[in-house]
């Protein structure tokens, strides 16, 4: 590996730097900072999806209670409280959106807080109806972050059976043809082979990868079964499953009224050599550049293989890897990691976040972001948000990056900092000569703070 850059690391691994946090000492610490107790998560919290369950339960009741009385005063009541629950939900998501941003300004483990949004991304999922359309911060927050430092294996399982990714890709539909189920109903149909592609396609080997269409659907059947019902959590519905052993890639599952073989398949899958390369190019892409270095990601599958997925020797060898810390192409930051990181350099007050309204929030973050082109947890498709820099190099994206560069921070902090001192704050000692003097030289405090923000080298990552 080239000489160990902390501020480097931090720009490029981390969420940028900050004046009040040093930069990271060591890969080894920010290695170690994967497995440290997750200060973030006390700090700034946010609703697990384990409590944001009693929303869904409450939700399902007042249904009942509705549809029950009809035409009645206490329909009319219950249909009001079911609002409130809506509207109380929707408030929420906009707060923990300002939790995820204050974790990127504080914390002490940046590559930690980059691998959640990462893993995230890569395992999409958001609720299609009701109050789970807001529930992908808490899907995140015990469905993705405790496992990123664990086997990929874990990870796939835990997101893949997850009650979001379920409603997501209407997996809690799916039902055998010749399942119990079907045959009372007098249906030939029925299938959903949305997950198992997007497992296969997305998750796993990649769009590329060696299945065909017959393995899409024999995962498809595997599947069956799994469903969520907010009352009684994670069911396994045996009268749904498609009967008989399903084969996937030449590997036979028994037929199993359980969700054994389904871990069991996850578990194949997850070791796949085609999901060794497809993981590591993503993660290449993500942190390195557009194109990395073949090399990089050889390295980074051979470790992958060598370990059977265990992530923290994958991240091991992405970092050891002298690619990995090469200024060529470095990435566009997108507009969440660009906030993100302007929030950090600036060391924006908590209580100046947490205590804002709901259409604060949306003024100073959620809105720009949006316009930049990334509108938070408002997902295109199952394959979450692009790595490539054409995707924000747009000139609506751009022009929201100028607008709230220039806007956004005295929103923030109204005593912003001097200028020529917030130019090492946020550069260090990349700070080029023409930003330090463009810096210096500008009419304002905001619009100093808006050029550094703007300059090519914050940019990137």
């Amino acid at each position: 590996m080239r000489a160990f850059q902390p501020e480097f690391a931090e720009m490029r691994f981390g969420c940028g730097l900050s004046p009040v946090i040093a930069p990271i000492a060591s890969v080894e610490a920010m290695l170690a900072g994967i497995a440290a107790p997750d200060a973030m998560a006390q700090r700034f919290p946010i609703e697990p999806f384990s409590t944001f369950r009693e929303r869904m339960v409450a939700s399902d009741e007042l249904r009942t209670t509705l549809r029950a009385n009809r035409g009645k005063p206490e329909a009319k009541e219950a249909q009001k409280e079911r609002n409130l629950l809506k509207k109380q939900a929707r408030i929420d998501m906009t707060h923990w959106l300002g939790m995820s941003m204050l974790r990127r300004t504080y914390t002490e483990t940046g590559f930690f807080e980059r691998l959640v949004y990462f893993w995230g991304d890569h395992f999409t999922a958001t609720g299609k109806a009701g109050v789970v359309k807001r529930a992908t911060s808490p899907y995140i927050e015990d469905g993705i972050r405790p496992f990123v430092g664990g086997r990929f294996a874990d990870l796939l399982i835990s997101a893949v059976t997850h009650p979001v990714m379920l409603q997501f890709l209407d997996q809690d539909r799916s039902m055998g043809p010749g399942s119990e189920r079907a045959q009372k109903r007098g249906k030939t149909a029925g299938l959903n082979e949305n997950l198992a592609r997007e497992v296969m396609e997305l998750h796993t080997l990649g769009v590329d990868g060696p299945y065909t269409q017959d393995d899409v659907r024999q995962l498809a059947e595997l599947f069956t079964g799994l469903s969520f019902q907010p009352k009684q959590g994670a069911k396994f519905r045996k009268d749904y499953v498609e009967p008989g052993a399903e084969t996937v890639l030449g590997v036979t599952y028994d037929d199993a009224y359980s969700i054994k073989p389904v871990h069991a398949v996850l578990e194949d899958l997850s070791v796949h050599p085609a999901t060794a390369r497809h993981l590591s190019w993503k993660l290449a892409v993500h942190f390195v550049s557009d194109t990395p270095d073949p090399a990089l990601i050889d390295h980074v599958t051979a470790r992958y293989i060598e370990t059977e997925g265990d992530l923290m020797q994958v991240y091991a060898a992405l970092l050891e890897h002298p690619a990995a810390w090469s200024q060529e192409g470095a990435n566009i930051k997108p507009p969440v990691e660009f906030v993100g990181s302007a929030m950090r350099a600036l060391a924006v007050d908590p209580a100046v976040v947490t205590e804002m309204p709901e259409k604060r929030v949306r003024n100073v973050l959620l809105t720009p972001m949006a316009v930049m082109g990334q509108t938070w947890q408002k997902f295109s498709g199952p394959d979450g948000w692009p790595e490539e820099d054409d995707a924000w190099l747009t000139p609506q994206g751009l022009s929201g990056r100028v607008r709230w560069a220039m806007a956004g921070p005295e929103m923030l902090r109204p005593d912003l900092p001097d200028p020529r001192a917030f130019v090492d704050t946020a550069l260090g000692s990349f700070a080029p000569e023409d930003v330090k003097f463009a810096a210096g030289a500008a009419e304002s405090k905001s619009e100093a703070i808006g050029l550094v923000l703007m300059s090519p080298a914050f940019q990137r990552r």
